[in-house]
């Protein structure tokens, strides 16, 4: 009998601004549409673990929804909330016991996160996250949902990446608030 155990896979899913900003010129994330036919929930039921950088985390990893937030906002963050959580820090160690804090060795311990039996990753960010992560080549796959939005300053979605990465289109998916979803695959190449 064949142990044929898929390995997981590390997918990038954000929200970009159409000129290619993930956070505003003060952080802020107010232009994000949260769309209910964008099957967030159904992402997220895909995924076990979520992969943060520091301020990321501090920002969001343990982030409690107001009361007047709608009940559908509230169940996302509970069902955000049931994941696996690293966070990668240059100077921080773990403090809590709800989250797994890395420090180093960063593409050992991520291959040793992909080969562990579980559901696919996700990797929520912030920017120098994904920069070390697409440069150390651990992205499988890239979910980018662009806003009908064009900020002219904020925080980019790439900078500072080493080399090309030719990608493979496998969805394109529009929706009635006007954000465009594409994923693509990069097998190594």
């Amino acid at each position: 009998m064949s142990n044929n155990v898929k390995q997981r896979r590390i997918i990038l899913d954000l929200a970009t601004t159409l000129d290619g900003f993930i956070e505003g010129k003060n952080g802020e994330v107010d232009w994000c549409i949260m769309d209910a036919d964008m099957g967030f929930t159904n992402f997220l039921n895909e995924i076990d673990t979520i992969l943060y950088g520091r301020k990321s985390y501090d920002l969001w990893g343990q982030y409690i929804p107001q009361d007047e937030d709608s009940d559908d906002e509230k169940e996302v963050w509970k069902l955000i909330h049931s994941k696996e959580k690293y966070v990668f820090s240059r100077t921080q160690i773990a403090t809590n016991n709800q989250a797994i804090f890395i420090n180093e060795n960063i593409l050992e311990e991520v291959n040793k996160l992909k080969n562990k039996p579980g559901k696919d990753i996700w990797l929520y960010g912030g920017a120098s996250l994904i920069t070390t992560f697409i440069n150390l080549g651990l992205v499988d796959e890239f979910r980018l949902s662009i806003h009908p939005v064009i900020l002219g300053e904020g925080k980019p979605l790439f900078s500072d990446i080493k080399q090309r990465l030719n990608l493979k289109m496998v969805n394109t998916r529009t929706f009635s608030s006007g954000v465009v979803q594409l994923i693509y695959h990069w097998n190594g190449n």
